[in-house]
């Protein structure tokens, strides 16, 4: 009987740990963010990315518990930021910071018109100024491992990578041109963490994008057949067989950070206290 009580223990201190971490991620989002529905608590653990990390040494990376937005940013909340910090106006950004085609989709620098919705998730946005919006809100970009862990999830399993039916869905996506209309963020089921859009919706900046093919070996770096767009992506890959989680990784490490596209956009994530 001892035993068993010390077990229950040991579970309900893991639990009310746990539970305090996420009731501080939420509080953080409400005081820093808006209102704390827009956040989801992710517990974090082992993750085994599909890139070949120097650092892991072939093991699972860990995730510590984070927060990360339900959907991705919409034009409407982007457009509260462009107003609240208008040096992020697509006439006044700075060259340096984002391209021409910076929110090209926009009537004009302080208005969305008929082509961009209020609750359309944002495209043609630079990784500069994503990053602007999530520190203006006390958040910040979820780096490479903290969205893949995340997206690694379908409806009913955390980590759904080696489900036939869940890459074949990715892939199906990625296979539709982009030159249609967004529908709204949030319509698709949330994931098994309560996550929604990762998928299906548009591609999404990272924090450490620009690093997902440069090897840890300096020598690499030289070498020109290493350089190459696919043999680069191929030789990063553990997993060969993700070919949804290659194309990602192709994709992001083709662009500079001033760089906005038809079909990029972001959410924040916050760290855990």
């Amino acid at each position: 009987a001892s035993m068993h009580v010390r077990r229950w223990k040991t579970l309900m201190r893991a639990t009310l740990a746990g539970c305090l971490v996420f009731a501080c991620i939420a509080a953080g989002a409400a005081i820093a963010g808006g209102a704390a529905s827009r956040y989801v608590g992710l517990p974090g653990g082992g993750f085994r990315t599909a890139l070949r990390y120097e650092d892991y040494k072939g093991k699972p990376a860990r995730v510590a518990p984070f927060a990360l937005m339900r959907t991705p940013v919409t034009n409407g909340q982007f457009l509260e930021f462009v107003r609240a910090h208008p040096e992020w106006r697509r006439d006044r950004v700075p060259q340096v910071f984002a391209e021409q085609r910076y929110l090209r989709h926009w009537a004009a620098p302080d208005a969305l018109g008929a082509d961009a919705k209020p609750d359309q998730p944002v495209t043609w946005v630079s990784w500069f100024a994503a990053d602007a919006y999530c520190r203006s809100i006390d958040a910040r970009l979820p780096t490479w491992i903290e969205w893949e862990y995340a997206a690694a999830a379908d409806e009913t399993h955390r980590d759904a990578r080696k489900v036939p039916a869940w890459r074949e869905r990715i892939l199906a996506w990625y296979s539709r041109p982009s030159n249609q209309a967004l529908p709204r963020a949030g319509l698709q089921a949330p994931n098994a963490y309560g996550v929604q859009d990762l998928h299906g919706l548009v591609w999404e900046w990272t924090d450490d994008f620009s690093s997902l093919l440069v090897a840890g070996d300096n020598r690499d770096q030289g070498d020109p057949d290493k350089k190459q767009f696919c043999g680069a992506g191929a030789l990063s890959m553990d997993d060969r067989d993700n070919y949804a989680v290659l194309m990602r990784v192709a994709m992001l490490s083709s662009l500079e950070a001033r760089d906005a596209t038809t079909n990029l956009g972001f959410r924040c994530a916050r760290s855990a206290p």
